[in-house]
């Protein structure tokens, strides 16, 4: 998936953001940051990283933002996951199956 710039731009401050502090910035920190003039531009460009699987958000939580996937080239962690489940799915055993169901149960713990 090819990012904007901007996009760009957001995901590597916030990843490094919360590399040096240990938890996410906030939408007015980032707005000052990156010299945005409203914290609704910043909620929108997040709201589309969120939708591209860049970053997961956690409705109601303060400083909630994790970064999924920080470049280009690397795929969301959840991809290899959602790789794993077709192949189980198409052998066709029942113990297959049941990893499958494993599988998802992770996924979509992993998505929250």
């Amino acid at each position: 998936m090819k990012l904007t710039k901007k996009q760009k731009v957001l995901l590597d401050f916030v990843a490094e953001f919360s590399k040096e502090h240990d938890y996410s910035p906030t939408f007015r920190e980032i707005m000052y940051a990156l010299g945005y003039k409203s914290v609704s531009t910043v909620a929108k460009h997040i709201d589309n990283l969120v939708v591209l699987g860049c970053i997961v958000k956690r409705e109601g939580e303060a400083r909630s933002l994790e970064v999924i996937y920080e470049s280009q080239d690397s795929a969301p962690k959840w991809s290899e996951l959602e790789l794993e489940i077709a192949s189980r799915e198409s052998a066709g055993t029942s113990s297959a199956a049941q990893e499958a169901e494993i599988l998802r149960q992770a996924l979509a713990i992993l998505r929250k």
